[in-house]
């Protein structure tokens, strides 16, 4: 039976990677073309259906990255296998605007373990910023007035792959530290009228970033365990290596350029949470804050301010007895979030608000669950001349647990 599993999991993880690779990027959101694009703000793992909301819950039963501290609660001689795609469907609604598009996109794949009893292990990958849009404008050739129409697209995006050490140093008290490296491209294109001509302004960088965190979970009743988190990602200065390219339709190269590097600096962002569990059910709120305000990162018609997310969730989960050992079966979350977007156009702040619902289930011996979560919200304004974007999420996640590590030793 375990060896099925393993099989099928190793050819979900396949299929799902395939399907990423294969997905129709046709979003084309105006949001992604500022600065690094696009910033993603959920977590895929099962904190979705609860906003995106976890750092202060300690549970054995997931991998959470919102809190690098909670992996010291990882379950001995075990081995933790996640991997995430979202489905997405935008309606965009502004001057004259009126479209809608779709998409699908792998959005994390991370593993987990207990490497002692006081200390866990989880590394991964996950998206962290995403660029992709297109713009069309008029141009004025020099000397005869008349416009000529121009193309600006954008593609690429950071992501973010990690390393994250969890140290339980009592039965209270928790701390741990997430080992980011954020790289990708950044790349536009533009094309003037019926100009076979593409000029590329392709853009790469790879940097380090590190998140801190703890917990603190004391019993309030015999029942109800009260859990407090906090979280500090420090700020990251990057440095942008920049090429100019100016090619043709068949990708042959006409001219390119290296350009001096460019630097963008990603604030600092501190957060915290809590949580209250009796074991079935569980409420927990998040509050996270980046701090942009001191930094000089603008742009014509944009600039950065202070960003702050607020979110919540609750979850009743059915735990039932296998071979003497309780586990999670049925799950139903619900949670409410709240993003005030560090990004302002024009002088309009962007504002983001989603509901959504979670539901998971395990296969018959536990070891592989199945999990659903679906978000709608809105995001933006029609005022002055922006889009509002009314949007559907749906996210697969597919979780290994096994003890192969107890198998090992027994061999």
């Amino acid at each position: 039976m375990t060896m099925r599993i393993k099989r099928y999991t190793c050819f979900l993880c396949l299929l799902l990677l395939t399907a990423a690779a294969q997905a129709q990027h046709g979003l084309n959101s105006i949001y992604s073309a500022y600065g690094i694009g696009d910033l993603e703000e959920r977590d895929y793992s099962r904190n979705f259906g609860l906003g995106s909301t976890g750092i202060g819950r300690r549970n054995s039963g997931y991998l959470n990255e919102l809190n690098p501290a909670s992996y010291s609660a990882l379950p001995t001689q075990s081995f933790m296998l996640d991997v995430s795609m979202k489905a997405q469907y935008l309606n965009y609604s502004g001057n004259n605007i009126s479209q809608t598009a779709s998409d699908l996109n792998f959005k994390r794949l991370a593993l987990g373990f207990k490497a002692a009893r006081f200390w866990g292990i989880s590394a991964g990958i996950t998206p962290f910023s995403t660029v992709n849009f297109k713009v069309l404008n008029n141009q004025f050739i020099t000397g005869t007035g008349n416009p000529i129409t121009a193309a600006t697209t954008g593609t690429g995006g950071l992501n973010r792959a990690y390393i994250s050490n969890g140290f339980q140093l009592n039965k209270h008290f928790s701390i741990g530290v997430s080992t980011g490296f954020l790289f990708g491209p950044l790349n536009t294109a533009q094309t003037t009228g019926s100009d076979s001509l593409i000029t590329q302004h392709n853009t790469y960088t790879f940097k380090p970033n590190f998140t801190a965190g703890a917990q603190y979970v004391t019993k309030v009743t015999d029942k109800w365990q009260l859990g407090l988190g906090a979280t500090y990602r420090f700020q990251t200065r990057m440095k942008l290596q920049q090429q100019l390219n100016i090619v043709n339709q068949d990708a042959l190269s006409y001219y390119s350029e290296q350009l001096a590097p460019g630097y963008f600096t990603l604030p600092a962002e501190y957060g915290a949470g809590i949580s209250l569990t009796n074991g079935a059910l569980t409420w927990v709120a998040d509050y996270r804050h980046q701090q942009w305000n001191n930094l000089s990162e603008k742009g014509l018609n944009y600039y950065y301010q202070d960003g702050q997310r607020f979110s919540t969730g609750v979850e009743y989960a059915i735990n039932k007895q296998y071979y003497n050992r309780p586990i999670e079966a049925l799950i139903l979350q619900a949670g409410f979030s709240y993003n005030q977007s560090p990004l302002v156009i024009k002088n309009t702040s962007i504002h983001d608000i989603a509901g959504t619902l979670g539901a998971s289930l395990p296969s018959k011996n536990g070891q592989l669950r199945y999990y659903i979560g679906i978000e709608a919200g809105q995001r933006g304004t029609t005022s002055n001349g922006l889009i509002k974007e009314n949007y559907f999420n749906a996210v697969f996640n597919f979780s290994l647990r096994d003890l192969w590590f107890l198998k090992r030793l027994n061999q």
